[in-house]
């Protein structure tokens, strides 16, 4: 079984985790995700960001 710690949440955070929590799925679970969907969500707009910003250069120019 892998490690587990405590961590102190606000009675708020931990309603609004439930909240959006499915059934059958833990707290870990719903935390990992929504970090994974932050990370994804981050990793795209930085990508989108340096389309809109940066000038690209065609390969056959270089």
């Amino acid at each position: 079984m892998a490690s587990t710690t405590t961590i102190s949440l606000r009675k708020q955070t931990k309603e609004l985790l439930r909240q959006i929590r499915s059934k059958g799925q833990t707290y870990d679970e719903v935390v990992r995700a929504l970090i994974e969907k932050t990370s994804f969500t981050e990793h795209d707009a930085r990508c989108n960001r340096i389309l809109e910003e940066e000038e690209f250069v065609p390969l056959d120019e270089l």
